[in-house]
């Protein structure tokens, strides 16, 4: 009995395309894991933390000025501690960790360095201090004569820059003004900030009349209140010197930090935040 030869199996002609699909499958898997890993990839490394200690009207143009510096120093992370300079100074003095301090006058930054705790402080910058009016106020305070027409004057404490400032100002007024001007402006004072931001903030909120800051500072306020200027030969000068912390430990970093904020670029950032940039002098 003949054996009748076994038919071979039709093959299913869909397969090739099976394959095909499931190759193709696992290709979009592996691009879309491989992107999935590009994305999860950490950022470059943070070699170190450059802290910055800093006045609080310096807040504006250091926050600008350490953008454009991590581009520069992408292996650097500036931490940026703004308060009055009293503050910072008494943090020094007990051992605060920082690399950099940026005073807002002469006084504090002298005393640290005769402790020991600055070396070769410079001046980078100076400010002007203004008169701040309250909005409601703008119509019957019109010029700094008229600043004992203000019910509620806020001014900074003694220890800080502007607080010291503000009394100058008031005792160089009683010259020119009447020597019971001091006095009739401080009967009205009602509070008194330990930076120049509260200061600003009150005013612009209509907690107060009236207020001295720095005209660095009024950018912020923007409509709240009204700058008026104080006439020159009442006004003083307030001066910012710069140095690098003695026990830094970062000084290298903090070192390409002074030279930023005193080249060009930092000068630029300065006087666009309303300093006065002078060529950088030593006190």
């Amino acid at each position: 009995m003949s054996r009748e030869p076994a038919q071979e199996k039709p093959r299913d002609e869909r397969q090739p395309w099976l394959r095909r699909g499931l190759w193709a499958w696992l290709a979009l898997a592996l691009l879309l894991a491989a992107l999935s890993c590009k994305r999860q990839e950490p950022k470059a490394a943070v070699s170190e933390k450059l802290v910055v200690f800093a006045a609080t009207s310096l807040r504006d143009a250091f926050t600008t000025m350490s953008e454009d510096f991590r581009r520069a120093h992408p292996g650097v992370e500036v931490q940026l501690n703004f308060a009055g300079t009293q503050e910072l100074h008494t943090q020094l003095d007990h051992g605060a960790a920082a690399d950099v301090f940026a005073s807002a006058d002469q006084r504090h930054m002298q005393e640290l360095l005769r402790a020991g705790r600055v070396t070769a402080p410079v001046t980078f910058a100076r400010n002007e201090p203004v008169l701040v009016v309250a909005q409601e106020k703008a119509g019957s305070i019109r010029a700094f004569s008229d600043l004992p027409r203000a019910d509620r004057i806020i001014i900074g404490v003694p220890e800080v820059p502007i607080g010291r400032y503000t009394l100058q100002i008031l005792e160089r007024a009683s010259q020119t003004l009447g020597a019971d001007f001091r006095a009739r402006v401080e009967a009205k004072i009602i509070s008194r900030e330990l930076n120049v931001r509260q200061v600003l903030s009150k005013v612009s909120l209509g907690e107060a009349d009236a207020g001295i800051v720095y005209r660095s500072d009024t950018s912020a306020a923007a409509k709240g209140v009204s700058v008026l200027a104080i006439p020159p030969e009442t006004n003083v000068v307030a001066e910012y010197p710069i140095a690098l912390v003695s026990e830094a430990k970062h000084p290298a970093s903090a070192q390409a930090w002074l030279d930023w904020v005193l080249s060009d670029q930092g000068r630029a950032r300065l006087a666009a935040a309303g300093f006065s940039v002078p060529a950088p002098t030593r006190p």
